[in-house]
């Protein structure tokens, strides 16, 4: 029987993190799109035979908490063989939204001439297109169908041989094609790098001791989370906060938390938040569970593991049919995007009341979506760009809130301005700090981004943004920063947009898109 030893702990928390590290480098080296190559807006994780996730990379937030519930889905759906590779983007099948296409590789290692299943290694990467009523497959739909092609967890590789039917299907159903099989192709490669490393793992320290070691990171992720919530002062917390609109119709729809707080567990509850919604802003139940896994993570303020031991002592209740577990065949292209990032903001809203000392202002709330496409008649083809738009970051207790930054849910890069006129018909006429927008307060909250792009091209253009009519609130008497603004230049004249819009533009149309600033801390009148 192995007995767990704290040092062997920590390095095997660092071997497994770096597989999965390993693997998001083998992806952004060998992805074809820019959205891979620059922006990295992919995940990777390391998974056990049960499904449960041990390791990820510092990637994204909104992909590695869901990403579990992928993992199970492809576990329920096959029985896995050497070689296999389920791909799915289901959003109702452990997905976030259909842009978003998962990879599961199983990682088997040989033991007496038999194959045995160690776990898996998977990974997430949002594709710039994916089919569906608009370019980028962001659209501002009613229904799940119309955002892009629906892939249940299917094998796309069986025993080490590609499924080209299945393949060809997907790449038949988006714009850019070519693209989007070299994505894949590098998703399938970054899979197989992961299987290499866990295996390597195995040969060196044998398979008795990484499988305990798994477990003993779950056990040690659970321990620290309880050790966080058992910090927190038993009490029921309640906040909260608005999206501006689905896109669709102009109401506001609410989110509304109470966390009770019992010893070492936690129970979160979204009972009185707005039913779905027509437009695309629903969250399916893998978002919301992600939101709430990535808020308690972060207050731990400890290099732990993010593994699915952080949420043995959570429990997540959202009502059925709501903005936060919406049903099938509800349209979700801004619940992941969008309504992600208020979730965090309540649940920060909620916690601020309980310790205060450790809960930053609202930061933007939107991650200021674009996406833009049509024909490059340069290149002779069709073009599909999508990119997400840093804000501020909201001001902490005892420091000012960071600029012009990807906050919570997000953590992608920008798309470099060389990159982008490289690879599109664009000209970025700005990109510059939004100086004054972060709320006032004793630290100030970080400021916005204003970036300009001017068209070569007719395009269509769709923007999924929030945080236009209820902006980032600040706390303990700090001021809200600036809500954001779009702004389409025609001819001269500014034309203000929704803060969800599809339309079109001609060759020398400019789209701003302003973003918010994060709420201030403190008074003001107390700033050094």
């Amino acid at each position: 029987m192995i007995k767990a030893d704290p040092i062997r702990l920590e390095v095997f928390k660092h071997l497994f993190a770096s597989v999965a590290e390993e693997m998001g480098m083998v992806l952004r080296r060998t992805g074809y799109s820019p959205n891979i190559k620059e922006r990295r807006d992919y995940s990777c994780a390391i998974f056990d035979e049960k499904g449960r996730m041990i390791a990820q990379a510092a990637h994204i937030p909104v992909h590695l908490g869901s990403m579990p519930l992928s993992v199970a889905a492809g576990i329920e759906a096959f029985d896995f063989s050497p070689g296999d590779v389920v791909i799915l983007n289901d959003p109702y099948k452990g997905g976030t939204h259909l842009p978003d296409i998962t990879l599961i590789t199983p990682v088997f290692i040989d033991h007496e001439g038999e194959q045995d299943l160690l776990g898996f290694t998977a990974n997430r990467a949002h594709h710039s297109d994916v089919g569906g009523m608009t370019p980028g497959s962001m659209p501002l739909s009613n229904e799940l169908y119309q955002e892009g092609i629906i892939i249940p967890p299917l094998k796309l590789v069986e025993r080490g041989v590609v499924n080209q039917a299945l393949l060809d299907l997907v790449l038949a159903n988006v714009r850019t094609s070519g693209e989007r099989e070299g994505d894949i192709r590098a998703q399938i490669a970054a899979n197989q790098r992961g299987v290499s490393r866990m295996r390597e793992l195995v040969n060196r320290y044998g398979r008795q001791q990484v499988e305990a070691y798994m477990g003993w990171l779950l056990e040690y992720a659970e321990r620290m989370t309880r050790r966080l919530i058992a910090g927190i002062p038993d009490g029921t917390y309640r906040y909260q906060d608005f999206m501006d609109d689905d896109g669709l119709d102009p109401e506001s729809a609410k989110i509304v938390v109470e966390i009770n707080i019992r010893g070492d567990e936690a129970i979160i509850d979204f009972t009185g938040t707005s039913a779905q919604r027509r437009g695309s802003i629903n969250a399916v139940y893998a978002i919301t569970l992600s939101a709430t896994q990535y808020v308690f993570r972060t207050l731990i303020g400890m290099d732990i593991p993010s593994n699915s031991g952080c949420l043995a002592p959570i429990k997540v209740f959202a009502p059925e049919g709501s903005l936060v577990n919406a049903r099938s065949p509800a349209a979700v292209a801004g619940g992941n995007v969008e309504t992600s990032q208020r979730i965090v903001d309540v649940l920060l809203g909620a916690l601020a009341q309980a310790c205060p000392e450790r809960v930053p202002a609202a930061s933007q709330g939107t991650m200021n979506n674009i996406t833009i496409g049509g024909w490059d008649s340069e290149r002779d083809r069709p073009f599909a760009y999508y990119e997400t738009v840093g804000g501020g970051m909201g001001a902490c207790p005892g420091m000012d809130g960071t600029d012009a930054i990807h906050t919570h849910m997000t953590n992608t890069m920008n798309t470099p301005i060389e990159a982008l006129e490289y690879a599109y018909p664009f000209q970025v006429r700005r990109y510059e700090i939004r100086r004054g927008s972060g709320g006032e307060g004793k630290f100030r909250g970080g400021n916005g981004i204003l970036r300009e792009i001017r068209f070569m091209e007719k395009s269509r253009v769709t923007i999924l943004s929030d945080r236009r009519r209820f902006a980032p609130y600040g706390l303990a008497g700090g001021e809200p920063g600036l809500s954001g603004k779009n702004i389409l230049i025609k001819d001269g004249e500014e034309i203000e947009l929704p803060g969800k819009v599809s339309c079109e533009v001609e060759a020398g149309d400019v789209i701003s898109i302003q973003t918010p600033g994060g709420g201030g801390f403190g008074d003001k009148r107390n700033r050094s």
